[in-house]
């Protein structure tokens, strides 16, 4: 299982008034492992920064003419996201960004390359209703520690988005039981929970004796008995 955790640093806040992006990160996990790949790019957004994203990332638009143009890094982008599962907090405002360089470039829209867009945020909100989502809140919330993150930057929340996301998803763990422990489960009757938990199977002897307690059950409450149900 291969995720990548992306994130977006804008000229502005709306993609329709012609705002631009000005970085990307990424961060790869695979098994649920943050890995050492990452891809990190900043851009020339051919055209200025509002005041209020500078406050935001601390970028202006001289500090970017140098750097190159999404075109020229569209191939990179593009291979790193290549199949995976994208993970983006709040994954419509950067998937609108995404599709409009990509489309300037001649691209098809960004789920054309990935197998899946997730949204952190969605999920966040799920699983706290009527609670703080932003990063910074899910940060405090799971002891992800953020002190260093005094601006924005693309690469670094990308990184505290895969700690969050981890931290949210971790009863998946227990779906990643590896061929061979499952082999191992079905010979000898154990099962092993990612937890560390062993779940003994019950023998022949002791499925008689719950059947039997089911029986007595049956038989002391005049066949009320609410489960199993009887047929």
């Amino acid at each position: 299982m291969r995720w990548v955790m992306l994130d977006t640093e804008t000229t502005g806040l709306r993609v329709e008034e012609g705002h631009r992006l000005i970085e990307i990160g990424c961060i790869e996990c695979i098994d649920r492992r943050i890995t050492d790949r990452t891809f990190h790019v900043t851009l020339n957004p051919e055209r200025e920064i509002d005041e209020g994203a500078t406050l935001v990332h601390g970028m202006t638009w001289d500090q970017l003419k140098d750097k190159p143009l999404f075109s020229d890094i569209a191939t990179g982008l593009i291979e790193f996201v290549q199949g995976a599962e994208v993970v983006i907090h709040n994954a419509e405002f950067d998937r609108g960004f995404l599709d409009e360089e990509l489309k300037r470039a001649g691209l098809q829209p960004f789920l054309g390359y990935c197998s899946r867009l997730t949204d952190s945020l969605s999920h966040a909100r799920e699983l706290h209703p009527g609670q703080r989502n932003s990063l910074d809140a899910l940060c405090q919330r799971y002891g992800i520690a953020n002190d260093h993150r005094v601006l924005h930057g693309a690469l670094l929340d990308a990184r505290l988005l895969a700690e969050v996301y981890l931290a949210m998803t971790r009863g998946q763990e227990a779906l990643l039981i590896s061929a061979e422990d499952d082999d191992q489960a079905r010979e000898t009757g154990i099962a092993l929970e990612s937890s560390g938990l062993i779940v003994r199977r019950a023998n022949e002897e002791e499925l008689l004796a719950h059947e039997a307690s089911l029986l007595e059950i049956d038989r002391v409450s005049g066949g009320r008995r609410l489960w199993p149900h009887q047929a």
